[in-house]
């Protein structure tokens, strides 16, 4: 069903990002692999070893310009986007009396707006051919919050807000629109924390275990193959909230 699309995945040089791109890599798809610092090579020898194309673009998504651009060279050399997944993402923790402007401006800039951005300039190319598929990348802490992320929780809120208008938007136009909030899921972030913060994570999930990055990439596959499903926020976080 997947087979021959074309893929495009913010912030996938490593976590969730990395392996929502391997999924759909699996699934035939080609693959663009957009980075903002670094990304390994083994990695893209790694997706073009399911026999599928892939194109790794350097980009800050919070650039409005430089989104532009990511969007226009994915189109040059594909022809189209089919599958838009925004994921990139930054955290600057802080309590809200201590958190900096830059803080909560650098958060916002590139987990909302940077989703703002490269949705903005996709979906003039998706509308043209009446579809297209986006999946916005939200978090567990935008519907219930969280000490310390004021800015983070704003900004996966803001996605959850924006995703439910972009589908309503364009669903006419056979284009779909969802969002996934990943509760606690291991990632190299995760793996550097302490054992007893490691345990306070898992005693407020009902499963008793961190989730991994392969549950949050088969929900966005799932979603890209679910034609009928626009405006939700699936929510994978091991029953925490409910």
């Amino acid at each position: 069903m997947l087979k021959g699309k074309t893929v495009l995945v913010t912030g996938a040089a490593k976590g969730i990002g990395k392996a929502i791109a391997t999924s759909f890599a699996k699934e035939g798809c080609n693959i663009i692999l957009n980075y903002r610092s670094t990304i390994s090579d083994d990695f893209i020898v790694e997706i073009k070893n399911y026999g599928v194309e892939c194109l790794p673009i350097q980009g800050d998504v919070s650039d409005f310009d430089k989104s532009k651009e990511i969007i226009e060279k994915s189109i040059e050399t594909f022809g189209s986007i089919d599958i838009l997944v925004n994921n990139a993402g930054v955290t600057r923790d802080g309590l809200l009396m201590r958190m900096s402007e830059q803080d909560f401006d650098t958060v916002l800039n590139t987990n909302l707006k940077g989703s703002f951005n490269m949705t903005r300039h996709v979906i003039n190319y998706m509308i043209k051919k009446r579809s297209g598929t986006i999946i916005n990348i939200s978090s567990i802490v935008g519907v219930i919050g969280n000490v310390g992320q004021v800015n983070y929780a704003a900004s996966k809120a803001g996605i959850i807000g924006m995703t439910k208008s972009i589908a309503r938007e364009v669903a006419s136009r056979g284009i779909t629109c969802n969002a996934i909030a990943p509760g606690f899921i291991q990632t190299d972030m995760t793996a550097v924390l302490k054992e007893d913060i490691i345990k306070q994570m898992t005693a407020q999930i009902p499963m008793k275990k961190l989730g991994q990055v392969e549950d949050i990439a088969q929900t966005a596959v799932f979603l890209a193959k679910s034609q009928y499903i626009t405006g939700q926020v699936i929510h994978v976080n091991g029953g925490m909230a409910m």
